[in-house]
Order: structure tokens, then C-alpha cells, then sequence
């Protein structure tokens, strides 16, 4: 098994804690609303959203995958700091054993934040990681955390 890791930093004008509240804490609510056509639904399987638990996501009819699960490893509500493993589905096909994201939003001088991320590829054997595949991924990061604050923008008494 190896390794593959890579770093991505995206900027929001929201301030660090509505941002985790709404991208984190309420992701399951949030996430299908902004984002219909990528997410259709998640569930919680088991838990109660701290470490531990399970999420089943339902992508939408414009994905390229149909369902993934994930779960919780740490949440850390004081810091804005989320670390969570996808273990099931599509995106891991015959070349992943897990992907982890390990994920911190932190206050930037203008009163919003900074989301910083840090993408484990856990590979099965030794497999080279296709740069378009990584940008792609980070687009898609990106896009999402984006339609979240586009939303806060729109709706600022949420959260």
C-alpha cells in the first residue's frame, strides 16, 4: 500500500465558524440544497455525527458515481478542524483502499476564513496518480465549498 498526498487551501469571505457550522456540522442538510446535481442525499447510517459515524452519500444524476460511504475519524468543534475517511463506494474502485481528507478552517485577516484540506490516497499496490484526476478532485472541493458560501452570502441570517 502507499501513500499519495496533496494539499489545497481554498478562501471564503464567511467567518470561520458559520462556515464550519454550515459545511460541517449541517453538511448533510446543506450540501444536497447547493449542490442538487452532485449530491443528491446523505444519510447517517450510524452515529451521531461525532467520530465514528457512517454517512452513505447519494450523488446526483450528474456524477459519474452513484454512492459513497464515509466516516467520521475526529471533529473538533473549538478548532473548526474535521478529518473523515470515504471506505466504501465508486471512487475508490480497484485502485484505493480508503481516501482521507483532513480538513481546518481558520480565520484570515479580512474576518473570513481559510479552508485548508490535506487529501490521503490510501493506493492498493503502487499505483501513479494521474494529475488531471487530483485537479479534478480539487475543482470539485472547490466548487462545493464555493456554492456553501454563496449561499451564506445570499441567506445571511442562516447559521
Amino acid at each position: 500500500m502507499g501513500v499519495v498526498t496533496y494539499d489545497s487551501e481554498i478562501t471564503s469571505s464567511i467567518p470561520p465558524a458559520k462556515m464550519f457550522k454550515a459545511a460541517v456540522l449541517d453538511a448533510d442538510n446543506i450540501i444536497p440544497k447547493v449542490l442538487p446535481q452532485a449530491i443528491r442525499s446523505i444519510e447517517v447510517l450510524e452515529g451521531d455525527g461525532g467520530p465514528g459515524t457512517i454517512k452513505l452519500i447519494n450523488f446526483g444524476e450528474g456524477s459519474q458515481y452513484k454512492t459513497v460511504k464515509h466516516k467520521v475519524e475526529t471533529l473538533d468543534k473549538e478548532n473548526f478542524a474535521y478529518c473523515y475517511s470515504i471506505i466504501e463506494g465508486d471512487p475508490l474502485g480497484t485502485t484505493f483502499e480508503k481516501i482521507s481528507y483532513d480538513v481546518k478552517i481558520t480565520a484570515s485577516p479580512d474576518g473570513g476564513s481559510v479552508c485548508k484540506s490535506t487529501s490521503k490516497y490510501y493506493t492498493i499496490g503502487e499505483v501513479d496518480l494521474p494529475e488531471g484526476k487530483i485537479k479534478a478532485g480539487k475543482e470539485k472541493a472547490s466548487a462545493m465549498f464555493k456554492a456553501i458560501e454563496a449561499y451564506l452570502v445570499a441567506n445571511p441570517d442562516a447559521y
